[in-house]
């Protein structure tokens, strides 16, 4: 039984890559036959890095580090994305659902403590069937929170921690910096939706093993955009229930005009963590400076 299963979840996963409307783009392509969409993947999924991700939250990296497998493409391409060099081209070693499985496995012996799904959604239909049987440690879904709550509905049972970002407040900024007026909407349901799922955030000692992160990074010159998200998060949780990370890493690309042409300053940074207090919000919070590159894999 178990075996029939299995054979029946590859066949339902890889229809999925037929029609694609895995993303809210919903682009219908038939990736499956060769044809692209806007995150430019095809259906076979690229695997870019895998390694122990030691500059995660402190409650994922723990002492072994996160499992991180970061995958090719996006369905989002903001324009300061720090992983561009993966994410603008999809770049990566194709895998099907074995060979993904064997590389989770590997990072398991290595020490991981989690499997850290890094910009997984363009590549669901290879994942999903990766994940059966349950792994021994918790998965970690970490997306950029532009999600539909239909596919986020497959992952029930296979995901235990959600690591999504909330980047935006404000329509008009998403629609600039990541091509996407309808983010905050969007998003927002899509956490709604992983909360109802998983529940609130679970420790065991010193480590989340359960719930859902909210990564936000300050932006320069869009303070307000910040304290609109933040007051989402506390208007819609208790203290507690979900765990932000207030994130202050933004690094300029060359040729970015003003103000993303800078990072942001103390003042900025400070201003928005006094809010994320002030809404009762507990997490974690950037020390370093914005222009440290060294959260920025090598790939």
């Amino acid at each position: 039984m178990a075996h029939s299963r299995c054979y029946w979840m590859i066949d339902m996963t890889e229809k999925m890559y037929t029609y694609c409307s895995l993303c809210p783009r919903e682009c219908k392509v038939n990736r499956a036959a060769g044809e692209t969409g806007y995150c430019g993947c095809s259906g076979q999924a690229l695997v870019a890095k895998t390694m122990l991700h030691r500059w995660e939250e402190p409650a994922l990296a723990g002492s072994g580090g996160s499992g991180a497998i970061f995958f090719g493409g996006c369905t989002l391409g903001c324009s300061y994305c720090q992983n561009r060099a993966i994410s603008a081209k999809p770049t990566g070693v194709k895998m099907d659902s074995a060979q993904l499985r064997k590389a989770m496995e590997e990072l398991i012996a290595q020490g991981a403590e989690n499997i850290d799904l890094v910009t997984p959604t363009q590549f669901l239909p290879t994942i999903i069937p990766a994940l059966q049987p349950r792994l021994p440690v918790p998965v970690v879904y970490n997306c950029g929170g532009y999600e539909r709550v239909e596919t986020i509905s497959k992952l029930e049972g296979l995901v235990d921690i959600y690591l999504p970002d909330l980047k935006y407040a404000d329509g008009t900024l998403a629609k600039n910096l990541s091509g996407a007026e309808d983010y905050f909407p969007v998003a927002t349901k899509a956490i709604l939706a992983m909360v109802q799922q998983v529940g609130p955030v679970q420790w065991q000692g010193e480590k989340v093993v359960k719930g859902v992160i909210i990564r936000h990074l300050i932006l320069p010159g869009q303070v307000e955009n910040s304290l609109k998200v933040l007051d989402w998060i506390g208007e819609n949780f208790r203290p507690g229930e979900v765990l932000v990370s207030l994130m202050r890493q933004y690094t300029p690309l060359p040729g970015s005009s003003a103000p993303f042409d800078r990072a942001i300053t103390e003042q900025e940074y400070q201003s928005v963590l006094s809010w994320m207090y002030l809404n009762d919000l507990q997490g974690f919070t950037q020390e370093k400076s914005a222009s440290d590159r060294a959260y920025i894999p090598d790939f």
